[in-house]
C-alpha cells in the first residue's frame, strides 16, 4: 500500500484563533441553544444581540431543513418534551423569586463584657451572597474583625466586631457603589432587614447569692 508524503503548510504567518459566540443566557455556543430547556430565552436574546445568527439558525427555511427528516410524531413529540422543559424552568424560577422576595437579614447588635459589642449579620445566603467576601469587605470597611461562623441553628452568619448594624444596612441597601453590588447584588429592599437590639442578660437574685458564695472560701 502506497503511502502518501506529508503535504507542506502553503499558509502564511500564524494562524489567527478564531472567536467563539456563546449565549448569554445558557452559556452554549448558539447552535446547541435548541438542546436545553431555556430555548424561548436563549432565540429572544439571539434574534436581540445577533439578528443574523438568529435568522441562520431560526429562519423558516433553516428550521425546514432541520425538521425533513423528523416524521410528524417525532416532531410533535420534540415540541411537547422542549415545552415541558421550559415550563418547569419558568416554574422554577418563579419559586425562587418568590423565595427571595420573602427573604430576611437579621442585623442584630449583641452587647458583650465591659460596653462592648458585635454585629451579627444573618440571612445573606438568601440572596446568594458569597459570605466570605462580604466578611471581607466588612472587615476592610470597619478596620475590624469579620468571620463567618454557625448559628446555634446550623445557618450560617457573619460575625463583626463593635456596634456596626447601621452602616451595615447603609451598605446592603446600596445600588450604585459597584464594589458592593458586585457582593450583594444591589437587589435588597430596606423592607427585607430588620435589626434586633439584643439586651445582655440580667443576673437574677439567685445567680448574685451563687456567685457570692463561690468567692467566699471554704472553712
Amino acid at each position: 500500500m502506497a503511502s502518501t508524503a506529508p503535504v507542506a503548510s502553503t499558509s502564511k504567518g500564524p494562524i489567527e484563533p478564531q472567536t467563539v459566540l456563546y449565549c448569554a443566557i445558557c452559556s452554549y455556543p448558539p447552535e446547541y441553544c435548541e438542546f436545553n430547556s431555556k430555548k424561548a430565552k436563549c432565540k429572544a436574546w439571539l434574534e436581540s444581540a445577533h439578528p443574523a445568527l438568529h435568522a441562520k439558525y431560526y429562519s423558516e427555511s433553516a428550521l425546514e431543513d432541520k425538521l425533513a427528516n423528523l416524521t410528524v410524531e417525532q416532531r410533535a413529540a420534540l415540541d411537547k418534551d422542549l415545552a415541558k422543559k421550559e415550563k418547569k424552568e419558568e416554574q422554577k424560577a418563579e419559586k425562587e423569586k418568590a423565595k427571595q422576595a420573602s427573604a430576611k437579614i437579621i442585623l442584630k447588635r449583641m452587647e458583650r463584657n465591659k460596653k462592648k459589642y458585635v454585629t451579627s449579620v444573618q440571612g445573606l445566603h438568601h440572596f446568594n451572597v458569597d459570605l466570605k467576601k462580604a466578611a471581607k469587605l466588612f472587615a476592610n470597611k470597619f478596620g475590624a474583625g469579620a468571620t463567618v461562623s454557625k448559628t446555634p441553628q446550623g445557618d450560617e452568619e457573619i460575625l463583626i466586631q463593635g456596634d456596626t448594624s447601621a452602616d451595615v444596612e447603609e451598605m446592603l441597601l446600596n445600588q450604585e457603589d459597584k464594589k458592593l453590588v458586585a457582593v450583594f447584588g444591589g437587589k435588597i429592599s430596606d423592607n427585607q432587614i430588620s435589626t434586633v437590639i439584643e439586651q445582655p442578660k440580667k443576673k437574677t437574685a439567685a445567680s448574685e447569692a451563687a456567685a457570692a458564695a463561690a468567692l467566699v472560701p471554704a472553712q
